[in-house]
């Protein structure tokens, strides 16, 4: 099985773009992240990943029909992590349980994001990935 195709798109878009122009998609993705409903407020029922430098919370929850919704809350002041939720949230919109465990866990080397920004903040975002990949196999 291999990555959702939006997911896929995403990355390749990244992979080919100059490191100049990488800065801004990341500062749009940033922009990308849904508000919390009501019930996540507080991040109740939400994990930290303190992996990242900066307050980063996220919930999969795996639905009747085998797909999987994504909840994050990362503060406006750190772009670069609001970055990774929200290219994790476009990318995996409707994507099924399969399709979010076939994510590879390289993802942003392969979209080039190692040139871009520090190993700390790729390391960050990988741990995202795995934690959100934890919750929704233990769903399973």
């Amino acid at each position: 099985m291999e990555m959702p195709e939006k997911l896929a798109l995403i990355v390749d878009e990244f992979a080919s773009a100059p490191r100049d122009v990488v800065l801004e998609m990341l500062l749009e993705y940033s922009d990308a992240v849904r508000p919390l409903p009501a019930e996540l407020e507080g991040h109740a029922g939400m994990e930290q990943v303190p992996e990242c430098q900066t307050p980063f919370f996220l919930k999969a929850d795996v639905t009747a029909k085998g797909t999987v919704e994504l909840y994050f809350d990362c503060p406006p002041e750190a772009p670069t992590t609001r970055a990774f939720a929200g290219i994790l949230a476009e990318g995996l919109e409707g994507a099924t349980v399969d399709e979010v465990l076939a994510v590879p866990a390289d993802i942003y080397q392969r979209m080039g994001l190692a040139n871009a920004i520090s190993p700390l903040r790729v390391r960050g975002g990988t741990a995202i990935l795995q934690r959100l990949k934890n919750q929704v196999t233990a769903q399973r």
